[in-house]
C-alpha cells in the first residue's frame, strides 16, 4: 500500500498546475509517496491517482456551521479537578461560564469533564454529566452561541451534552470505549471527532510502541472512519485527530507533526491538539504547563502551515493574535 503526503506550501506564488489543499489556504504541487516496503519518493500532482487527488483537494464539509476555508480555534474548558494544566480552575459553574466568555475569540468551545492525562482515573458517567451539562446549559442560557463540542468517551455524557446545547462530539477513544457512542452520534446526526490513542489514560505512556507511528496512526484512523460510517454516521460529519501525546513518546509526537499533512489523504477535517503537552515543556524547557504558551502557539502555527483545519488550545487570545499575524505575513490577509 502507498500513502500520499502533500508537500504543503503557503507561498503567494502558486504555480500553474498546483492544487489547493482541501479547499483551504495552502497549496501543493508535489506529493511524498510513503510505503512500509520502500523508501519515500516525491512525485508531481499530475501523477496522483484520481481518487487521491480528489480527497486531497476537495473542500471539507462544514461542521456546526463552520467552514474550513480558514483555520478554526477550539478553546479548551476543563471542568475537572485533575486536568494536567488547569485542573480545578473551572470546576465551579460560574468559573466555567467566565472561562467561556474569556474565550470569545474561539470558533468552538470544547467542554470536558474527565481528565485523560497520563495516569488519570476513570470518571463515572453520572459525575461527568454533572460537571459538563450544567455549564453547557448555562452558556446557552447566557446567550453564548459559539459551537460547543463535548469532550467525552461516554454515550450518556454525549447524549446529555447534546440535549443541553452541544453541537459536536469529540471522542478521544474514536467510538471504541463505549459501544453505545456510535449510536448516539448517528441518531443525533452531529459531527464527531475521532482521535487516535494507544492504550488508556492509565497505561498509554507505559513504553508506547509502533512499527511506523505515522502510517500506523493513519491506518487506525482509516479503520475508525470506516467503522463510524458502518454505524450510520455520515462521512461528511467526521473529523479526525492523530492524538498527539496519547500513547506516544516525544519522538512519536515529532514524527507525526513533521508529516502531519499525510492525514489530509483521509479526506476529512483534521484537529490538532498539542496545547501545553509534556513534549512542549521538554523541548521548550518549561516544567510548568501554564508556562508552555509560546511553544504551544509555535506547534499550532506549524500545524496550520500544513493545512490543519482546527487547533485545540488553552491560550485562545494569544493563538488568535499569532494566527492573524501569520496570515498577514504569509497570505497578506486576516483569517
Amino acid at each position: 500500500m502507498e500513502y500520499y503526503r502533500p508537500i504543503v506550501m503557503t507561498d503567494p506564488a502558486m504555480p500553474a498546475g498546483a492544487l489547493v489543499l482541501a479547499g483551504g489556504w495552502c497549496w501543493f504541487d508535489r506529493v511524498e509517496v510513503l510505503s512500509r516496503k520502500a523508501a519515500p519518493r516525491v512525485i508531481a500532482v499530475a501523477e496522483l491517482p484520481s481518487d487521491v487527488r480528489a480527497r486531497l483537494s476537495a473542500p471539507r464539509a462544514a461542521m456546526a456551521g463552520l467552514t474550513f476555508d480558514v483555520p478554526r480555534l477550539m478553546g479548551i474548558l476543563n471542568v475537572t479537578p485533575d486536568s494536567f494544566s488547569d485542573g480545578g480552575q473551572f470546576l465551579a459553574q460560574d468559573a466555567g461560564l467566565a472561562r467561556m466568555r474569556a474565550m470569545a475569540a474561539a470558533d468552538i468551545l470544547d467542554v470536558g469533564g474527565e481528565s485523560t492525562r497520563p495516569g488519570a482515573a476513570l470518571v463515572d458517567a453520572i459525575a461527568e454529566v454533572d460537571r459538563t451539562a450544567p455549564v453547557i446549559a448555562a452558556a446557552r442560557a447566557a446567550g453564548i452561541d459559539t459551537p460547543i463540542s463535548i469532550d467525552t468517551r461516554k454515550a450518556a455524557v454525549a447524549r446529555a451534552a447534546l440535549k443541553w446545547g452541544a453541537n459536536i462530539v469529540n471522542d478521544v477513544a474514536a467510538l471504541t470505549f463505549d459501544p453505545a457512542m456510535a449510536g448516539v452520534v448517528a441518531a443525533a446526526d452531529c459531527p464527531v471527532i475521532l482521535m487516535h490513542a494507544q492504550g488508556t489514560p492509565q497505561t498509554m505512556q507505559d513504553d508506547p510502541h509502533y512499527d511506523d507511528v505515522l502510517l500506523d496512526v493513519y491506518d487506525w484512523l482509516a479503520a475508525r472512519i470506516a467503522a463510524a460510517v458502518a454505524a450510520g454516521i455520515a462521512r461528511d460529519r467526521i473529523a479526525i485527530d492523530p492524538g498527539i501525546g496519547f500513547g506516544k513518546s516525544a519522538a512519536h509526537n515529532l514524527a507525526l507533526l513533521r508529516r502531519l499533512s499525510l492525514f489530509h489523504a483521509l479526506g476529512h477535517p483534521i484537529l490538532l491538539g498539542a496545547s501545553r503537552k509534556r513534549f512542549i515543556g521538554t523541548i521548550g524547557q518549561a516544567d510548568d504547563p501554564q508556562a508552555r504558551m509560546p511553544g504551544s502557539v509555535a506547534v499550532a502555527l506549524a500545524g496550520i502551515a500544513q493545512g490543519v483545519q482546527m487547533v485545540r488550545v488553552h491560550d485562545v487570545v494569544e493563538t488568535r493574535q499569532a494566527l492573524r499575524l501569520w496570515f498577514a505575513v504569509s497570505r497578506g490577509e486576516e483569517p
